[in-house]
């Protein structure tokens, strides 16, 4: 693949800023609709079995096409592949903010997942051959991971503010025009490339085994509420969807030109990374989402008080991702900062177990709220940036692609898990002659210990997978570097702090 060259310094941080501000618009997608869905069920008349379906459905199409469009992206050019994405996505925003019956509503959601896939897929391959300097890729990254960090909070904000002050329907409109603008950015400042073409092969089938696995995964956890664990419907779904995934690794491993090459995870930075990424997403993506509803649900806040709640999660998340990550970055490595916010992370959410019916905000959420927000910003970033470690930039988009599904695997079956095992306690308790708040809110609870025990092991991974950084040198800062050293320096190792 032909690299284009990096624009002046000028105009790449204004790129990268386009870029960066996609990424936060496509995760905030995520979760945005989470405190607009009772609006959304009223308006509509969705019935309570498909209202989870507005959300999966986004995830869903999100993750389906994230591999495949890595490598798309590599074949016929990223900035191609990030502008039809982004057209796909803005469209589908504005169909979905029309939708009139449920149905549209849930297509429409799908496809805006599919277009979001399609350009957040190529991001981190652009943002890594628009930064060679560690210091600026540090920076970059920092800000990178808080549009992933901070993403499901600011969603949950921003949909508290728009359903509350305005309609449901502007948690979709609100895209279009922010996407017709980053469209005409991007298209001016983001540099061309050009890959060798589909001549090369883009494994198809491939794609469409680890979308149908991934499909059936979501579906069958998702129903378990209504058919348990143990029946029939969540076994035969199961057992098809792990069959397919199944099938997806022998097409990767037969293939000639496969849409994985399963070689590159004898790396253990990228392949630790990226469980470690899985489960972190796992745990604190679906956390966002619960600890909304709880405080809709069992506390009793509005849309606008649960907006006002997720404030200082959003707030210390990004001063650690924009402001604190590229220092602790260049000081200790990626290794040891990715492994100290995990310890905040397992604190807070080990704090969210204990959360009662009749909190006191500054006692049992902010706290919870402070350690998740300052862990998460740290660890975005840092496992972003372990999970892009290739040395060829034929692979860059194949590592982002395979960076973004991990990413995406562990939201949408972290978010269908969780609900549903908190549904199913919920229920037990109840059924058992419990009274409703208090079964709802240990369901809650259960659901956040799991998110802890998630991050625990995403932690262990960490320490015993990933290589340590070099320890950095003692001694003032040096001077500048060289044009030449800083090409020399160019990659994921540490440099020198300041």
């Amino acid at each position: 693949m032909t690299e284009p060259v990096p624009p002046p310094g000028r105009t790449r941080w204004v790129a990268f800023a386009v870029l960066c501000s996609m990424q936060l618009m496509i995760v905030v997608d995520i979760s945005i609709v989470t405190v607009a869905l009772r609006s959304i069920q009223e308006d509509l008349g969705i019935d309570q079995a498909r209202l989870a379906w507005v959300t999966n459905a986004y995830t869903l199409g999100f993750g389906g096409v994230l591999l495949l469009s890595g490598r798309l992206g590599d074949l016929v050019g990223r900035k191609r592949m990030f502008l039809i994405g982004l057209t796909t996505f803005t469209a589908a925003s504005a169909f979905a903010g029309l939708a009139w019956n449920q149905e549209v509503l849930i297509a429409m959601r799908f496809i805006q997942g599919t277009g979001a896939g399609m350009a957040f897929a190529v991001v981190m391959g652009i943002i890594v051959t628009l930064f060679t300097d560690p210091r600026e890729r540090g920076m970059a990254m920092g800000a990178s991971g808080f549009a992933q960090a901070a993403g499901a909070s600011f969603g949950i904000i921003a949909g508290g503010v728009l359903s509350h002050g305005i309609s449901w329907h502007w948690v979709f409109y609100v895209n279009v025009p922010i996407g017709v603008v980053a469209l005409y950015l991007a298209a001016r400042l983001v540099p061309d490339d050009r890959g060798p073409g589909l001549g090369a092969g883009a494994d198809v089938i491939g794609a469409a085994l680890v979308t149908s696995a991934l499909l059936l995964g979501v579906y069958t956890i998702a129903t378990v509420p209504d058919y348990g664990w143990s029946s029939g419907h969540t076994l035969g779904f199961g057992g098809a969807a792990v069959a397919l995934f199944i099938g997806f690794l022998i097409r990767e491993a037969t293939a000639a030109v496969p849409l994985v090459r399963l070689g590159v995870f004898r790396n253990r930075n990228l392949a630790g990374g990226n469980i470690v990424h899985l489960l972190f997403t796992a745990s604190t993506v679906p956390f966002n989402i619960l600890i909304a509803l709880y405080l809709q649900q069992v506390v009793g806040h509005s849309p606008l008080s649960t907006a006002f709640a997720f404030l200082p999660l959003a707030v210390v998340s990004a001063i650690c991702s924009l402001a604190l990550f590229a220092r602790l970055n260049m000081r200790y490595g990626p290794r040891t900062v990715l492994i100290g916010g995990l310890l905040l992370v397992v604190a807070g959410l080990a704090l969210a177990a204990r959360v009662p019916v009749d909190p006191v905000y500054v006692v049992d959420f902010l706290p919870v709220a402070l350690l998740v927000g300052v862990g998460g910003g740290l660890v975005m970033p840092a496992v972003m940036m372990i999970s892009m470690s290739v040395r060829s930039p034929d692979e860059v988009g194949l590592a982002s692609g395979v960076a973004g599904t991990s990413g995406m695997i562990g939201d949408t079956l972290g978010i269908a898990a969780l609900a549903a095992i908190a549904t199913a306690h919920t229920n037990a308790l109840i059924a058992d002659g419990g009274e409703p708040v208090n079964a709802l809110n240990e369901g809650f609870q259960l659901a956040f210990l799991i998110t802890a025990g998630v991050t625990v092991l995403g932690l262990a991974v960490a320490v015993l997978v990933l290589r340590p950084q070099p320890a950095p040198p003692a001694g003032p800062p040096g001077p500048p570097p060289t044009g030449e050293e800083e090409h020399a320096a160019a990659g994921n190792r540490p440099a020198a702090h300041s």
